[in-house]
């Protein structure tokens, strides 16, 4: 009977994309039943595959080699509690094996049972094919080094690596779950365990009802998977389900990009964190007469340390306080978020982005949010900027090209406009494009998409203020 396996878990077996896989199931080289693949299948289509948890054996040497491994441990390695459940499930299944052996030896003509469940069991599988043993193994450690968790109703999936709580992973891998305070005390990010084991990791203040201890609700902030699990939660599906926050922040840094470009990095308390779909943008004010509309330049992942990218201009009060050096003591109040330029987390389709100078800054969100939802069988960003200094975060972009396969980036002059784009893409319909910069210019590349064939639905405009 064939063994099939989720396309999150099997790209972490070989090593690639999720993206990729959909990519070779869209091309007909990767057979797909309801979202899940064969092992067979998988092994045929990467025959060469080193079939690695490289995420698990990178953890294990970070801890070896570190000179702080204490704190490593705790961090990437799951708890003691957390490995032995894992662990247990692992031996609650060979004990079925084994009992399925011993049922069997019975003398009604079962021996073939027996034989094809020891040919099955054994290092290399029928035929000699030397793959399976390796790809069977590799998957138990890494459902002892890592959870896998699916949620209900929308079927998306996460790892949960290390101490991790099921809040954290989820928001690292991307997702958009209902959560507030992220320490226990507000209770909006309960779920519903409905198969699995999850683990306690803090105390929490919320207390859950009977009721609601018995259906299985746990709050996702203070508890991690203890074993693969299937969890009920609620996600944000579009900007319409954000709600509006209002937060007083605190300047972490400012950081120069540039002669009149400045990196202003917020924190929030710790009770009260920015719930921000990818490419929103929230208010910020310094009093009553510095205030301004900024994008979000930061993945939401990180809820918590937010960045703008503010650019020095004439008569911009807040610009002029950033600039003049904003300090640790200075408080910045936020409202938001706001804004429809979002990611359709739904598509497959390979992404292009165009940032027309400051644009960069929600189009860094979205490819950050891209990268962590690992969806997308491509990333392409085209930077429109004038000026020698207007790429600010040019090496940035270049370290994304060298170091992910799927990502490429082209700096373009404003002369140059959308020659590299339509020469790069010809089959335009066939991508998702998001542009971002000024009204005028945003406008104008709509005008060219449309005009070369890109279907409305699959373009979104960010235009900034100013």
């Amino acid at each position: 009977m064939p063994r099939y396996l989720t396309l999150s878990r099997a790209a972490r077996l070989v090593g690639v994309r999720r993206g990729a896989l959909q990519s070779k199931i869209r091309n007909g080289e990767l057979a797909a039943f309801e979202g899940m693949v064969a092992e067979a299948d998988l092994l045929r289509a990467y025959p060469q595959a080193h079939l690695e948890d490289n995420t698990a054996l990178e953890r294990l040497e970070a801890i070896k080699d570190a000179a702080f491994a204490n704190r490593l441990r705790e961090r990437l390695l799951p708890s003691a509690e957390v490995l032995m459940a894992r662990l247990a499930e692992l031996e609650h299944y060979r004990a079925i094996v084994q009992e399925l052996q011993a049922r069997l030896r019975t003398p009604d003509g079962a021996a073939g049972l027996i034989e094809w469940l020891q040919e099955r069991l054994a290092p290399t599988a029928a035929g000699g094919a030397p793959m399976r043993a390796p790809l069977l193994a590799q998957d138990s450690l890494l459902r002892i080094m890592s959870a896998h968790v699916q949620v209900q109703p929308s079927g998306r999936e996460f790892f949960v690596d290390g101490n991790d709580s099921l809040l954290e992973a989820a928001l690292r891998a991307g997702l958009s779950l209902d959560y507030g305070c992220s320490i226990g005390n507000c209770g909006k990010c309960k779920a519903r365990v409905v198969s699995g084991q999850v683990h306690r990791l803090r105390h929490s203040d919320y207390a859950l009802t009977a009721a609601e201890k018995a259906a299985g609700v746990v709050l996702m902030c203070c508890h991690t998977a203890a074993t693969d699990a299937v969890i009920e939660a609620r996600e944000a599906h579009g900007a319409a389900d954000m709600p509006l926050q209002a937060i007083d922040t605190r300047v972490k840094a400012v950081s120069p990009m540039g002669e009149d470009m400045r990196l202003l990095h917020l924190q929030t308390p710790r009770t009260q964190r920015l719930r921000f779909l990818a490419g929103q943008s929230v208010r910020l004010s310094l009093g009553a007469d510095a205030a301004v509309s900024l994008p979000v330049a930061s993945c939401p992942c990180d809820e918590r340390n937010l960045h703008f990218h503010v650019r020095r201009r004439a008569g911009d009060a807040f610009a002029e306080r950033v600039f003049a050096g904003l300090k640790g003591v200075d408080a910045v109040h936020i409202e938001g978020p706001r804004g429809e330029f979002v990611l359709d987390e739904d598509s497959t389709r390979p992404l292009v982005f165009v940032a027309f100078d400051t644009g960069f800054a929600p189009v860094k969100s979205l490819i950050e949010h891209a990268m962590a939802l690992d969806a997308s069988e491509s990333l392409h960003l085209y930077w429109i900027a004038a000026g020698a200094g207007g790429h600010y975060l040019d090496n940035l972009c270049r370290a994304w090209n060298d170091a992910l396969d799927n990502f490429r980036y082209v700096p373009l002059q404003a002369e140059s406009a959308f020659g590299p784009l339509l020469k790069d893409h010809p089959r335009l319909p066939e991508c998702d494009v998001y542009v971002a910069g000024p009204a005028h210019a945003a406008h104008a590349a709509e005008f060219a998409l449309l005009e070369r064939g890109l279907p409305r639905a699959q373009l979104r405009l960010g235009t900034l203020e100013g």
